[in-house]
C-alpha cells in the first residue's frame, strides 16, 4: 500500500446547516488546523436564523441560499490562508455537505466552472449560475404529496425502500425534485445539472461537475442501494429527463480529479492536489468515528439527531434510513433521523433555564431518572420520525413504577415544572432513540455508543444516554465529526488513487489510532442495570402513546 508522504497534509469541510466548517489533519492524522464560518453571525447580509429561510407562505417550506454557501467558502479559505495555512502541502481535500439538500444549476454553468478567474471572488462569479436561488434542504416538509405520488408509482413505500433505502421522504431529494418539476417546469427545464450539496461543492473545487457519491445518493429516493446505479422506475416517477441532469454516481473514495487552476492560482494549492469525491453529513460522521463494529451505535446530537450503525446485510423498513457505507464497499449504514435536536432543546432550555446551558444541566441533573414517570414529546419543527406536525406534548404515567406497564394509564397534561420540563425532552428524545433503534433491528443495548455534534460535550446529556441505553458513552477528541471524517476520507481517497484501487481505510489509522485525533475515550459509565430496564418498560409506553398521536396528528 502506497505511504502518506511526511509533511502531507489533509483537508475536510463540512457544510452543515448553520456553518461552513475545515478540519486540516496532518500525514499522522492529527488535527493541526480549524475554522469555521457561522452563517448567521458571519454572513449576517443573507438574514438566515440557524442558517435557513421558513417560508410561511408554504407550509414545511425550508431552504437556504445557495450563493451563501458560496460566499462562506470564500471566507474560510480567507481565514485560513491568513492564519498561515501552506495549502502548497495539501495532498487532497474531501468533504461533507447536509445530507438530501440540492442545487441546481442553470443551462451552460459548465463553462463558467472550467473558465474561473482566479483575480475573483468565487461569488462574484457564481451570482447568475443557478436556475432556482434558494435551495431546498433537510428540514423541508413540503413535499408529502410527491412522496405518496413516487411511493405510488413505485409500487408502494415498502417497495421504494426495498429498492431505495427508505420509503419517501420529505426531505430526501427525489419528492423536491418533483415538486419543483409539477410546481415550476421552467425552472425543472432551464437546469443542466442538479447536484447534491456535496457534489455542489466538490464540483467548484475540481472546476467541472462532480458525481454524487453512492452514500450521499442513497439520500434521495432515487438511487438503487444494492446495484449502486439509478433506479429507472424511481427516475420515471419522479421527473423526465432526470438521470440526465444527475449524471453518473461515484464511490465515495473514488477521485473527480485535481483541484481547478483557479485554486492553484489564488489560494497556492499544488496543481496535484486531489479533490475526492464528498459525501453527506452522516457518512462522513461514520468515517470520522472510526465506527466499524456491527455492535458499536454512533449519535450525533446537532441540529438534527441521528442515530448510525452498521450492517452487512440491512433490512430497509417503513422507518429509518439504508445506504452504502462510505467506507466500505461492501458494508452498509443503517440510520435514524430526527428533525428535532439541538434546536428543539434550546427552546425548552430558553424557556425553562434562563438560556443557560449550565441551569439546564443542573434542572435535569436535580430530577431523578424516569422524571416520576412524565413523558414529553417536544417538535419545534415537522418531526421525521416519527411523522409528526408541531406540537408539544406531555403526560404523567400513573401506577407507574418501572417494573411493568400493569395497571399503568397516562394523563395528558398542559405543563410540567422547569426541572421536569428539561428532563421531559432529554429523556423523551433518547427513549425515542432507543425504541425505534429496537424496532429497526440495531443492537438494544449496543456495545459502546460514540457521540458526536455540538451537544456531545454536554456530559449530563451523554449520562442521560448512557442511562437509557444501559451501555458506556464514548466521545471523539474533537465533537465535528463530519468535517474530521471528510479529511479522512480525503487521506483515504489519495491513498485509494496512488493504489490504483480500495483500500480498507482501517489501513490508514490501525497502528496510530490511539495517538491520533481519532482516538475516543469513555464519558459517561453505562448505568444501572435495574435503571436501563425500567427505562424499557417506560419506552414501551412511550411507543404506545407516539402510535397513536401519528394515528391521530401523523402526516401519513
Amino acid at each position: 500500500m502506497a505511504a502518506v508522504p511526511p509533511g502531507s497534509l489533509f483537508l475536510g469541510f463540512d457544510s452543515s446547516t448553520q456553518s461552513l466548517k475545515a478540519t486540516v489533519l496532518d500525514c499522522n492524522l492529527n488535527v493541526i488546523q480549524l475554522d469555521q464560518i457561522h452563517f448567521d453571525s458571519d454572513l449576517p447580509h443573507y438574514k438566515t436564523k440557524d442558517g435557513v429561510y421558513r417560508d410561511p407562505s408554504d407550509n414545511g417550506r425550508i431552504v437556504s441560499p445557495t450563493l451563501m454557501w458560496i460566499e462562506a467558502l470564500d471566507l474560510v479559505l480567507q481565514r485560513l490562508s491568513k492564519s498561515g495555512l501552506d495549502f502548497g502541502k495539501v495532498a487532497a481535500l474531501s468533504g461533507s455537505g447536509q445530507q438530501h439538500g440540492s442545487v441546481y444549476w442553470k443551462n451552460g454553468s459548465s463553462s463558467l466552472l472550467s473558465s474561473l478567474d482566479s483575480n475573483k471572488p468565487l461569488l462574484d462569479q457564481f451570482r447568475n449560475a443557478f436556475s432556482i436561488s434558494e435551495s431546498p434542504i433537510w428540514m423541508d416538509s413540503s413535499t408529502t404529496a410527491q412522496c405518496r405520488e413516487i411511493e405510488q408509482a413505485v409500487g408502494g413505500a415498502i417497495e421504494l425502500a426495498r429498492i431505495t433505502g427508505s420509503r419517501g421522504y420529505e426531505r430526501f431529494t427525489g419528492p423536491q425534485i418533483k415538486k419543483i418539476f409539477q410546481m415550476q417546469p421552467d425552472v425543472y427545464n432551464s437546469t443542466e445539472r442538479i447536484s447534491l450539496v456535496s457534489s455542489f461543492m466538490a464540483s467548484i473545487f475540481a472546476g467541472k461537475y462532480a458525481s454524487i457519491d453512492h452514500a450521499d445518493g442513497a439520500g434521495m429516493n432515487l438511487m438503487d442501494i444494492e446495484k449502486k446505479t439509478w433506479s429507472k422506475v424511481a427516475l420515471e416517477a419522479t421527473a423526465p429527463g432526470l438521470e440526465e441532469k444527475l449524471g453518473a454516481l461515484a464511490p465515495a473514495y473514488a477521485v473527480v480529479g485535481h483541484i481547478a487552476p483557479y485554486f492553484v492560482e489564488r489560494y497556492k494549492f499544488s496543481k496535484d492536489c486531489l479533490v475526492v469525491h464528498w459525501s453527506g453529513d452522516n457518512p462522513n460522521s461514520l468515517a470520522g468515528l472510526t465506527l466499524s463494529v456491527p455492535g458499536d451505535l454512533g449519535i450525533s446530537l446537532g441540529t438534527s439527531d441521528t442515530v448510525i450503525g452498521i450492517s452487512s446485510d440491512p433490512k430497509p423498513g417503513l422507518e429509518g434510513h439504508v445506504f452504502p457505507n462510505p467506507v466500505d464497499t461492501k458494508g452498509y449504514m443503517v440510520m435514524l433521523c430526527y428533525k428535532n435536536g439541538s434546536l428543539t432543546r434550546e427552546e425548552v432550555r430558553n424557556s425553562c433555564a434562563q438560556s443557560s446551558w449550565e441551569t439546564f444541566n443542573k434542572l435535569l441533573e436535580q430530577t431523578p431518572p424516569l422524571n416520576g414517570g412524565k413523558l414529553g414529546f417536544y417538535y419545534k419543527d415537522h418531526e421525521i420520525l416519527p411523522p409528526l406536525p408541531i406540537g408539544f406534548h406531555r403526560y404523567i404515567l400513573q401506577n407507574f413504577n418501572g417494573a411493568s406497564l400493569e395497571g399503568v394509564s397516562e394523563q395528558e397534561v398542559k405543563e410540567f415544572d422547569p426541572p421536569s420540563e428539561v428532563r421531559a425532552i432529554v429523556e423523551g428524545q433518547f427513549l425515542s432513540m432507543r425504541g425505534h433503534a429496537e424496532r429497526f433491528g440495531m443492537p438494544v443495548p449496543p456495545k459502546r455508543i460514540i457521540a458526536t455534534g455540538g451537544a456531545s460535550t454536554n456530559q449530563s446529556l451523554l449520562k442521560s444516554i448512557a442511562s437509557v441505553f444501559g451501555c458506556g458513552v464514548y466521545t471523539v477528541q474533537r465533537p465535528d465529526s463530519a468535517s474530521l471524517g471528510a479529511a479522512l476520507r480525503a487521506a483515504h481517497g489519495w491513498i485509494c488513487n496512488k493504489n490504483g484501487s480500495f483500500v480498507p481505510i482501517a489501513n490508514l489509522y490501525s497502528d496510530k489510532l490511539e495517538k491520533s485525533s481519532l482516538s475516543c475515550k469513555l464519558s459517561a459509565s453505562a448505568g444501572s442495570d435495574e435503571v436501563a430496564s425500567k427505562y424499557g418498560v417506560m419506552m414501551k409506553k412511550r411507543m404506545e402513546i407516539e402510535k397513536r398521536l401519528v394515528e391521530k396528528l401523523g402526516r401519513d
